[in-house]
């Protein structure tokens, strides 16, 4: 049987009487975040940008959904079970018209395609797996601070140079040795970021682009979780559903010792372990590595 949501196709037509050949990957997890974040996308739009008139009888900010549907070529209603987290089967063209309506970002359109099932999710791997090779890669690293995250991110190694950087690392218990955790709780982490509230929010948004696909996941739920409880930085940016994408870039430390830090900010992930990332920071300048040779020292 094809369901009770057949009968009314992407683009509006009748499909009541033919056949699919592709049953949806979405889980009820990932139809929910993926009709929260188009709805939080589109109140965020200022309809004069698409030459709509702002005023009238808005009620509320943004598009309304039927201007989304019709500038995306799609009928209200299959727009509108979208955005309710209907089990419907949207297909990549129609994902790809929604999103240029909305005007995503790149992180966000990916985002959106990940949800729907149409890219593939960063492979979990073996959560607290550790590869011997993996670790000695890390150490020949030398002076650049470097780490391994899980798909979770989890923090599973890290070098002796990243040690020095932030000392506190292997006092956390593994339970709570997590990048996201500690960026948000752990006052060290706090004090060694250069602008602790930007940093922070980078962290939040490159995390649940990562793993929005699979926030079903016990582990990211009770991350997630505690983190609501924890901290209210995080409660509010979490609520935003803001996403975006890493970039290679300056990161600036404070370090207690040797002061100022600036570190080129690059991530790796090995071919023959897929649920890892490998985190790494090169000195930007001579003056930050002749701090980096001191704290090795």
């Amino acid at each position: 049987m094809l369901g009770p949501f057949a009968a009314i196709s992407e683009r509006g037509g009748d499909t009541s009487t033919g056949t699919t050949t592709e049953r949806s990957t979405m889980t009820a997890t990932a139809r929910r975040e993926l009709a929260e974040f188009l709805g939080s996308r589109r109140r965020q739009l200022d309809p004069r940008t698409l030459g709509l008139p702002a005023g009238g009888n808005r009620r509320t900010p943004g598009l309304r959904r039927e201007e989304v549907a019709l500038l995306a070529g799609v009928s209200h209603t299959w727009y509108t079970w979208l955005e309710q987290g209907r089990d419907i089967r949207p297909s990549r063209s129609v994902i790809d018209a929604v999103a240029r309506t909305l005007t995503l970002s790149p992180a966000e359109h990916e985002y959106v395609l990940q949800l729907s099932g149409h890219a593939g999710a960063r492979p979990a791997g073996a959560a607290d797996a550790m590869p011997g090779h993996v670790q000695r890669l890390l150490d020949a690293l030398g002076p650049s601070p470097a780490y391994a995250i899980t798909a979770s991110w989890s923090i599973v190694g890290w070098n002796q140079a990243y040690e020095h950087l932030y000392p506190g690392v292997a006092a956390v218990p593994a339970a709570d040795r997590n990048l996201l955790w500690l960026v948000f709780t752990d006052p060290d982490v706090r004090s060694l970021l250069d602008d602790w509230t930007t940093d922070s929010r980078r962290f939040l948004t490159q995390f649940r682009a990562e793993v929005g696909p699979r926030l079903a996941d016990r582990r990211v739920v009770d991350l997630v979780t505690r983190l609501q409880a924890a901290s209210p930085h995080f409660r509010e940016g979490w609520a935003s559903h803001d996403v975006d994408r890493f970039s290679s870039g300056e990161r600036r430390f404070r370090h207690p010792v040797v002061g100022e830090l600036v570190l080129e900010h690059h991530q790796l992930t090995p071919a023959d372990a897929p649920g890892l990332h490998l985190v790494v920071y090169t000195a930007a300048g001579s003056e930050t590595a002749a701090r980096l040779s001191r704290l090795a020292a």
